[in-house]
């Protein structure tokens, strides 16, 4: 073997194993997450709180990434077997829509749906244990412009994304409230 084939082939092979490698240490996006992220995407088809027939909120003015007309649902969930809380915000856009248009033809306005859901103790204790996923209307994952799924640790401990934005909300990484901690 001569030495120019042996470097490239040791380049090839180092290429491969640091792609492995990445694949299995992923923040986000791995099949276990977009597995789990079908299931939970399934139990808020049951309660009607995504799909066809969802039950529906007075939109409001929102902000990106969300979309500039949003609705918001708080409630539990149970997942798995484990029971937790869940935010779902339904993105609507796009700019310059009015609630009017939205609330007359939701589902022509509807771009995703983002989805905040407590895991069970451990999942990711830096950031309460929430399991983060976007959602395209038709419940399909959507994916980063590198390609990746989003669902799971998204985006942990890179500079944008949902958890990097939602740490700025305090503990429970909550914008819009502090009921969850009203107990």
């Amino acid at each position: 073997m001569n030495m120019k084939h042996g470097i490239a082939g040791g380049l090839a092979l180092l290429a491969l194993s640091a792609g492995n490698v990445m694949a299995q240490d992923a923040p986000f996006g791995t099949d276990a997450d977009a597995e789990y992220a079908a299931e939970l995407w399934s139990v808020m088809e049951e309660a009607n709180l995504a799909g066809d027939g969802m039950i529906r909120t007075f939109p409001y003015e929102g902000v990106a990434p969300h979309g500039m007309m949003l609705e918001t649902l708080y409630t539990t969930a149970t997942v798995g077997g484990h029971s937790g809380d869940l935010v779902i915000k339904r993105n609507y856009g796009p700019e310059g829509v009015s609630i009017n248009a939205v609330m007359n033809a939701p589902d022509k306005h509807l771009g995703a749906v983002t989805v905040m859901f407590r895991r069970e103790a451990g999942f990711d204790p830096d950031n309460a244990d929430w399991f983060w996923v976007k959602y395209l209307p038709d419940g399909s994952l959507d994916k980063n412009p590198a390609g990746m799924r989003l669902a799971g640790k998204v985006a942990k401990g890179m500079d944008a994304g949902c958890i990097s934005c939602h740490v700025g909300a305090g503990d429970d990484m909550l914008f819009t409230t502090d009921h969850l901690e009203a107990d």
